[in-house]
């Protein structure tokens, strides 16, 4: 699991001593989410510049400064290791609420695979604010529909390729979730990038991708590209005859999760004035105009701090299953 709880001799001696010291910490910790924030704050994106997550960062940033009363922050992208550097940079830092690590799924399938050694031991998730829907994509000229796929599929095991960004991300992840239920015997091809898989998919060197929706619209409305299933409850109204996971009684719905973290050790009370204050960016006008515009409406994106971490815990034992039966 993420956290792990140890109970030994010494924390037994040091009990009384913390319990003597909780109002005077609440004290000074109400004080700091007064002052929040007191300095220049990091956004550090675990992603690549032009990709969802750095997207998400940069156009809540001048919400974010508004909803705190004129905050100067700065994005960082730091992509390397599956975005592990700005895990480790916000572990390692100051508890202090001015480093936020905005990431995707990929922070807890890097997690599941083990490489990526920074759980919620040491960081807090803040907020979710976006699931952006999975799909398999395919060109529209090898594959109609989703039937013809898996009649294909079928009909040539081992034969099917599908593409996605590197291994356990989001991507692999979602592609290792339909074969583990439909029984499909195929394959996952990783690249570097969205853009090469789709790339590959467009050339018929792969038959399919597994991605969120966001990335391939312009694709989709340049008919290049089609979603042939959707990892969804219900169908998509911009996609009414595209079916969902649910329709073929598979339970896969887990989209691609964007939020934000913090240092596990941040105050309460500045986790909190941090936590409302993307709530109150969420609720805009300006924020949702913008998710809809990227089809991120889809799906309620916002959960609470408490919520998303039960999420996350949860999805860690699925992925952990799904990734330790690929190798």
């Amino acid at each position: 699991m993420f956290t792990k709880l140890l109970l030994t001799k010494n924390t037994l001696k040091m009990a009384t001593i913390s319990v003597t010291l909780v109002s005077f910490a609440t004290a000074v910790n109400a004080d700091d989410a007064a002052d929040y924030p007191t300095k220049p704050i990091q956004f550090l994106v675990a992603a690549g510049a032009g990709g969802g997550t750095d997207n998400f960062a940069r156009v809540v940033r001048p919400m974010f400064e508004e909803a705190l009363g004129g905050a100067r922050i700065t994005v960082v992208n730091l992509p390397s290791a599956s975005g592990a550097l700005a895990h480790q940079r916000t572990a390692n830092g100051a508890p202090d609420g001015h480093t936020l690590d905005f990431a995707s799924t990929t922070l807890v399938t890097s997690l599941a695979a083990g490489q990526n050694p920074i759980g919620l031991d040491q960081l807090t998730p803040v907020a979710r604010m976006q699931s952006d829907v999975m799909a398999l994509f395919v060109n529209p000229n090898r594959y109609p529909d989703f039937e013809s796929f898996m009649e294909y599929a079928q009909a040539n095991p081992g034969k099917v390729t599908v593409g996605g960004t590197h291994t356990a991300s989001p991507d692999h992840v979602a592609f290792l979730s339909l074969r583990d239920a439909s029984g499909l015997d195929m394959s996952f091809i990783p690249y570097d990038s969205t853009g090469n898989a789709t790339a590959n998919v467009l050339g018929n060197n792969i038959d399919a991708t597994t991605t969120s929706l966001s990335p391939l619209l312009s694709y989709i409305e340049a008919g290049q590209m089609m979603p042939i299933l959707v990892f969804s409850d219900e169908r998509l109204a911009d996609y009414p005859d595209v079916p969902t996971t649910v329709e073929y009684e598979w339970d896969l719905t887990d989209g691609n999760d964007r939020a934000i973290f913090v240092h596990a050790d941040t105050p309460a009370p500045i986790l909190q004035r941090i936590e409302a204050a993307f709530k109150e960016v969420y609720d805009s006008e300006e924020y949702q105009t913008y998710a809809e515009r990227v089809n991120l409406t889809y799906r309620d994106g916002w959960m609470d701090s408490g919520e998303y971490r039960q999420r996350l815990e949860n999805n860690y034992e699925l992925y952990s299953r799904l990734l330790s039966n690929e190798q």
